[in-house]
């Protein structure tokens, strides 16, 4: 055996402990694609229960809160590399244009300038409206508050209109779901659309006891983690294909309350928002 292996690899032009390596560094490899042939398992399983619309971190918090397994964030994405895993990526949206403000509409300072996460509940308040294309043509509209400290959404109201109904009636449910407990310091930031801008919703706002702040104009990161969850809803949502509002509600609702409890987030220890907001109430 031994002569005919040195006989093979004088023909093929290597040493004979050169061919012993690459023959013990294959078996190596093979031992590690059997590896991550059990290990891609659980995250095949995790990617496709969440409509391929998950990244590595994602898989990561989701592998150790919901299946107790443990894996580098670095393996989960060579991983999902080698078997072609790959998620799904929104199209970025152009910048959205507001109408101009009246001369009677009055913006106001931006108080937060980025520190939107001071850790507390309730004391920074983000709101804005967004989009949602579906069926043939139909357009719809998102208006949505966030707490800045725990990332979930407060209140929330969809409409086929913008008119000032659709923000009056998100401050009605963001009153009654947070009912006398505001924050003594909340402030409800905002961009300077004309919604937030106009004289009744300016006073609607302070009747609640908040304090107004206002994103610089055209300044998109001054009010990021509202786009950002707008991002995140876009990815999670199935809504596109659906033919009445009934239905685009309806998934509405699914994605925000799979958002605030089940959604596991890097920045929040690796906790959904109503976890994260019970541990800083709790701390």
């Amino acid at each position: 055996m031994k002569k005919s292996v040195s006989y093979l690899c004088e023909l093929a032009g290597v040493s004979r402990s050169g061919y012993y390596d690459w023959l013990k560094a294959a078996q190596l490899r093979a031992q590690r694609d059997e590896k991550d042939e059990l290990d891609i398992e659980l995250i095949r399983e995790i990617f496709i229960s969440k409509k391929e619309k998950v990244g590595v971190l994602q898989i990561k918090m989701i592998m150790e809160n919901d299946y107790s397994s443990v894996m580098n964030h670095k393996k989960i994405r060579r991983l999902m590399a080698k078997y072609n895993l790959v998620t799904k990526v929104r199209k970025a949206n152009p910048y959205r244009k507001m109408a101009k403000a009246t001369q009677e509409h009055r913006t106001c300072p931006n108080l937060l300038n980025r520190e939107f996460n001071q850790e507390e509940p309730g004391k920074v308040l983000l709101t804005d409206i967004t989009y949602l294309y579906f069926g043939k043509g139909q357009k719809a509209y998102l208006s949505c508050v966030k707490d800045g400290a725990t990332k979930e959404i407060v209140a929330y109201h969809l409409s086929t209109s913008l008119e000032m109904d659709i923000v009056y009636k998100t401050l009605k449910k963001l009153k009654q779901a947070v009912g006398d407990h505001f924050h003594p310091e909340a402030i409800l930031h905002s961009d300077q659309g004309f919604h937030y801008t106009h004289p009744l919703f300016q006073s609607k706002v302070k009747e609640l006891g908040l304090t107004q702040s206002m994103s610089r104009k055209g300044n998109c990161w001054d009010n990021a983690p509202m786009e950002s969850f707008f991002g995140h809803f876009k990815d999670l949502a199935e809504y596109k294909s659906l033919d009445n509002l009934g239905d685009v509600r309806k998934e509405v609702d699914r994605v925000i309350e799979e958002y605030n409890q089940h959604r596991y987030q890097w920045g929040l220890n690796k906790m959904t928002p109503e976890q994260y907001r019970g541990h800083l109430l709790a701390a």
